[in-house]
């Protein structure tokens, strides 16, 4: 079916007009464009009437077909393609000629004046104006829907009306809806009604997690398959490292409490798309999935029954640990009628805290206490003067006081540790599968002593933390004394144990070592010299290179025991294209499944530094603007690429999105590189892979040294022997003389 579309404007219902027509998506040729056809367009997209007809590429330039021309349109037309036109693709129109519209309908809508961009007060554009949305039905459902198309997660809460400012004094009065099952922006819609002022609470606030691409499919909100999305592509998890921590923390992220199971047979399994290989290494107490360590790895094949799947606990069991070392021990909140509250209380006890950990199928209560001011929450309070009898299956079962309106600090915030809060993390270590063991028990931090610590043991730790297996088992303080207590003395594994905790130990939780004896240990995962990578800023697993030389060859990675290869194109998203080599010539940028190039406007060479750099091709020699190496076609996707020169990518920096009509293609940049890249070791220059040292284009620093430094010694020669001859002269000179004055007096 053909389908329509408005991208690249402040909103859904403004932008470039694309249609959809076999399978394809093309663009509109401003042939005759008008008013009469933007109407039809805004009509059939759900955004009003037609404001502005716009022509040449006011939006930025489309790509692929041009699929109609000289539409002519009498504006009461249900769909673009029923009006008169020349006919699909008939006419190969540039893609600078490509319409867009401006509708009346709401244009767009953001978040203001938040800690963040997926926080705030939300304003709605409208006429042209932003002001603030005033929603007198405003709600916990709304706000997620918005957050979602914000692409800003899930909403946490409905902060009060003090919140967020009260903007320009501009209002909005409407009502927010979205389409249920709906993927697009413009099936969320605001009817206007008037621009009064706003009665005090009315006026929308939300705050987002600001994790987007997780999602639940195929079950409730809060159980099915879970599917994740890389770029604009979603697909399912496959299950092959997914456990119960990250589980909870995809739970946490989509508002569903904590993960009941994940071992639910068939269920929900069904589907189609792409699966995706990721593993997340979370400790569970992590935000969102996005938080964690992460790699995508390994052969990406996985059936349709093995993928990931969850069920959480659900909203009406939506109680949680925040700020703690697990998520069985922390600050206790609770969500009521969709909305986190604190808890508060002047009489907590362990009686209590038995029920919150019973909710959250965390053992038995180890510890009740109230939180140092330090550490107390801000927002709304959920209870208040909680009172059990411990034995209750939920903490809104036992007598309590329901209460959003308590100011801050009336009671003091309540904490629990739980049994099931034992943790486990290596410190001290160069990366993140190697160092000194630590235990989290009982809301403490320990070591462990090492008598008898041997590889057994070590195996058990590793395969815990989702770092394969062990290579070494070091004691003796190998990485540094630890402090607090000595949790596990005399460990005893097999190796096949799932966690330290299930190995025999000659006591536990005693004091037979010294401070002098906790264990420590090295797990690191193959070596090699100068070359690690890593993942969301963390250093994660190891490398090595194949089939090549010294610094030269195949990158491979360890993970579970195996060696593997890397697929690359999970990477090349930068090139430069029009030059004579790999290392000079126009940059290009890939996005939303095109290539595309960048703008000139204050490109320097800090921008090609990072370019050079990302590409392996040293550092740069030159940035260079105006089309230098041709011009480039499709989207100019970035303007105004502000660098400081040390940035690992080029996504790294700062830049505008083009999405108006500030640039062309005379204007794209480029760079030229200097091809030579210094490795790690000062005895060693290594060329880029893409080019060869011996390009006879450039020339290598030190022999440019060698040059000027040659050019010097020829001219300190020159001059020495400039003045060796004037001496010899002026020698010759003296003798002459003598000998005339000889001649004189003989004569």
């Amino acid at each position: 079916d053909d389908e329509l579309k408005l991208v690249n404007g402040t909103g859904p219902c403004s932008g470039r007009v694309e249609v959809k027509h076999e399978d394809q998506w093309g663009t509109v040729c401003d042939g005759d464009w008008n008013t009469e056809d933007a109407e039809v367009v805004c009509k059939q997209v759900g955004c009003g009437s037609a404001v502005q007809a716009l022509n040449r590429a006011p939006f930025g330039e489309g790509s692929g077909r041009t699929w109609l021309y000289r539409v002519e349109c009498r504006g009461n037309e249900s769909a673009l393609w029923n009006c008169p036109h020349t006919g699909w693709g008939s006419f190969n129109c540039p893609h600078y000629f490509d319409v867009g519209v401006i509708c009346s309908g709401y244009g767009g809508y953001r978040l203001s004046n938040g800690s963040t961009t997926c926080s705030g007060r939300v304003e709605l554009l409208h006429g042209g104006s932003w002001g603030t949305l005033c929603d007198y039905l405003w709600n916990f459902s709304a706000a997620s829907d918005l957050c979602q198309h914000l692409d800003c997660g899930v909403a946490l809460s409905i902060p009060d009306g003090q919140s967020f400012g009260k903007g320009n004094g501009s209002f909005w009065n409407g009502t927010f809806s979205c389409k249920k099952n709906s993927s697009y922006s413009r099936d969320c819609s605001v009817t206007v009604l008037d621009q009064n002022e706003c009665p005090a609470g009315n006026d929308a606030r939300v705050i987002c997690s600001g994790c987007p691409g997780g999602r639940l499919v195929n079950g409730t909100t809060c159980s099915g398959r879970v599917e994740i999305r890389h770029g604009d592509t979603w697909g399912r998890l496959c299950r092959s490292h997914w456990n119960l921590q990250a589980a909870s923390v995809l739970c946490y992220q989509l508002n569903c409490g904590y993960a009941k199971s994940i071992q639910t047979g068939d269920s929900f399994v069904d589907g189609n798309g792409p699966v995706w290989r990721d593993a997340f290494h979370c400790k569970g107490t992590e935000s969102c999935l996005w938080d964690c360590a992460q790699v995508t790895l390994g052969n990406p094949t996985c059936s349709a029954k093995e993928v990931a799947t969850v069920v959480c606990s659900g909203l009406a069991e939506s109680l949680r640990l925040s700020d703690g070392q697990s998520r069985c021990d922390g600050r206790v909140e609770i969500s009521l009628d969709g909305m986190w509250g604190r808890v508060l209380d002047d009489d907590w006890n362990i009686k209590d805290a038995h029920v919150v950990c019973r909710q959250l199928q965390c053992g038995i209560a180890k510890k009740a206490y109230y939180l140092p001011r330090s550490e107390r929450g801000i927002g709304p309070v959920g209870l208040r003067s909680v009172q059990c009898d411990g034995n209750e299956t939920q903490l809104v079962l036992c007598k309590t006081s329901h209460s959003q309106a308590l100011s801050t600090g009336v009671a003091e915030d309540v904490g629990v540790i739980c049994s099931d809060s034992q943790q486990i993390r290596l410190v001290n270590g160069t990366k993140r599968c190697a160092g000194r063991v630590e235990l989290y028990y009982d809301g403490i931090w320990g070591t462990i002593c090492d008598d008898n610590w041997d590889l057994s043991d070590a195996n058990v730790v590793c395969r815990q933390l989702g770092c394969g297996y062990a290579i070494k088992a070091l004691n003796s303080a190998h990485y540094g004394e630890g402090s607090g207590q000595i949790w596990l003395d005399d460990v005893n594994c097999t190796g096949s144990e799932s966690n330290i905790w299930a190995c025999p130990s000659r006591e536990r939780f005693g004091k037979n070592s010294t401070d002098l004896e906790p264990m420590f240990k090295n797990v690191a995962l193959g070596r090699i010299d100068g070359l690690q990578r890593k993942t969301q800023e963390k250093e994660f697993l190891s490398l090595r290179l194949v089939n090549g030389s010294g610094c030269a060859g195949r990158l491979e990675i360890f993970y579970n025991g195996t060696w593997g290869s890397i697929c690359s194109n999970h990477r090349e998203k930068l090139r430069v294209v029009g030059g004579e080599d790999a290392c000079s010539g126009r940059v290009e940028i890939w996005n939303q499944g095109s290539w595309g190039t960048i703008c000139d406007d204050s490109w320097d060479l800090a921008d090609a530094n990072v370019v050079c750099r990302q590409l392996g091709c040293g550092s740069a020699v030159s940035a260079l603007s105006e089309a230098a190496f041709g011009e480039g076609t499709g989207p100019i996707w970035l303007e105004k690429v502000h660098c400081k020169g040390t940035e690992l990518s080029l996504w790294d920096c700062p830049s505008k999105p083009l999405f108006g009509k500030n640039c062309n293609h005379k204007e794209d940049a480029a760079v030229d590189c200097s091809g030579v890249t210094e490795t790690t070791t000062s005895s060693t220059r290594a060329a880029s892979p893409r080019r060869s040292v011996t390009n006879n284009k450039r020339v290598s620093v030190p022999i440019i040294l060698c040059i000027i430094l040659g050019a010097l010694l020829c001219l300190v020669l020159a001059i020495l022997a400039g003045q060796i001859q004037r001496a010899r002269a002026q020698q010759r000179g003296v003798l002459v003389s003598n000998a005339f004055l000889k001649w004189l007096a003989r004569s």
